[in-house]
């Protein structure tokens, strides 16, 4: 039986303790933010929970409000994850987060190996299994990636995919935060490129890609994702020694980030207009972006105002040799879609997927279906619990489509 702590009450932190609520293993759920009403609010409309507000700046504080915890699922911005990682090395509890920590004064990689080395060793020691980017993309991705890596005796090429095409008469620029959406397209992208990282630019390396039940390419770009740095890190252990390893992303909301990062939007840069005013560029852009739906009346007033398209596709494609032969192995992964997810759960099908995905990494943890320790991302997780995973995704309608090309002498 284990007691989970949920940091942050925001979407994805209320969406897993909802789930949780409901399982048989859980005694009580804790309800943690520093908005005490936020946490009140999803703690009252649960069975197993209470509310507690918490400063997640402050480790001793953590920890207090965490005595007990066996499991502490982080739903906090990255900003906050080495404190609540401490917290939960004290308070020997496992750990899990949905996004890469970034280190101040070190970059992507450097921060990384540093979670895959030092706070690794940290867990290892206290005896308990950290899980970091364990939502969607990154998360469930990485899962599917390992397990496909695994057909192979040597693998040359991963390729993530992701087409979001999902657009409505009313303005919705994201489905998730647009803070973090806006940041991250205006970031330079990292390809793991003949086995090593390197930068790209913002919207680099377009290609025009088919995707099933899309009736047109769509144009695809490098985007900047955890992906390719956490498995070029572990390729040669982990996946098959991959050389190549790339995250692209397609859409109307690509469509629409590229035209405002080109017109300089979406820099940081403090400006001064022809009239003598100073501004920030991407502050304008947040001041004027409506924030991602999460409201079940909300969503259902951008259904009925119409959608002009509701298509998508999540595709991992992996190239590499077996048995002395070419090989090429396609996976979709399948879910519902906005008006299905909403239909269900009353949320977005970005909520939905990212949601239950993190979900279920929870639930590997409430479940002892993990033995390792230490500090992972989801592509070392052994078979189990990739079975696990798999059949967790299964019963909430995620499922996935194979397709195998082999060479034919």
């Amino acid at each position: 039986m284990k007691r989970v702590m949920i940091m942050g009450t925001g979407a994805q932190g209320s969406a897993v303790a909802r789930l949780l609520d409901k399982e048989p293993n859980v005694t009580e759920i804790i309800c943690a933010d520093y908005d005490l009403k936020a946490a009140e609010d999803l703690g009252n409309s649960l069975s197993k929970a209470r509310a507690v507000k918490v400063n997640a700046k402050d480790v001793e504080d953590i920890v207090k409000a965490g005595k007990g915890a066996d499991i502490i699922v982080n739903g906090l911005p990255i900003s906050f994850n080495i404190t609540v990682m401490e917290a939960a090395i004290r308070l020997k509890a496992h750990y899990q987060d949905l996004c890469m920590t970034e280190i101040a004064g070190m970059d992507s990689i450097e921060s990384t190996e540093y979670m895959f080395t030092k706070q690794n060793k940290k867990f290892e020691d206290a005896g308990v299994l950290a899980i970091t980017n364990t939502g969607s993309a990154p998360g469930l991705v990485n899962i599917v990636v390992r397990e496909t890596a695994e057909k192979f005796d040597s693998v040359d090429t991963i390729e993530m995919n992701v087409y979001e095409g999902v657009w409505s008469n009313k303005f919705v620029p994201f489905w998730w935060s647009p803070d973090v959406a806006f940041a991250d397209m205006a970031e330079d992208p990292t390809r793991f490129d003949k086995g090593k990282h390197v930068k790209t630019s913002p919207f680099a390396n377009p290609v025009m890609m088919k995707f099933p039940g899309v009736k047109k390419e769509i144009r695809m770009v490098d985007h900047s994702h955890e992906e390719p740095i956490t498995m070029g890190l572990n390729a040669d252990k982990y996946l098959k020694g991959a050389k190549n390893i790339v995250f692209r992303y397609g859409g109307p909301h690509i469509e629409l980030s590229e035209a405002l990062y080109k017109m300089g939007f979406l820099s940081h840069e403090k400006r001064t207009s022809t009239s003598g005013a100073e501004y920030v560029p991407f502050d304008l852009v947040i001041e004027h972006a409506p924030p991602a739906p999460k409201y079940k009346d909300e969503i259902k007033d951008i259904i009925d105002g119409g959608l002009v398209t509701e298509e998508g596709a999540f595709q991992v494609l992996v190239t590499g040799m077996k048995d002395g032969k070419p090989l090429k192995i396609t996976v979709y992964v399948n879910a519902p879609g906005l008006i299905e997810a909403w239909e269900k759960s009353g949320i977005s099908h970005e909520a939905y997927l990212t949601g239950q995905s993190a979900f279920i990494f929870t639930k590997m943890l409430v479940n002892d279906a993990v033995s390792q320790t230490g500090l992972i991302s989801p592509e070392v997780l052994e078979a189990d619990a990739r079975k696990f995973f798999f059949d967790e995704a299964a019963k909430l309608e995620i499922t996935f489509d194979e397709i195998i090309e082999h060479t034919i002498n």
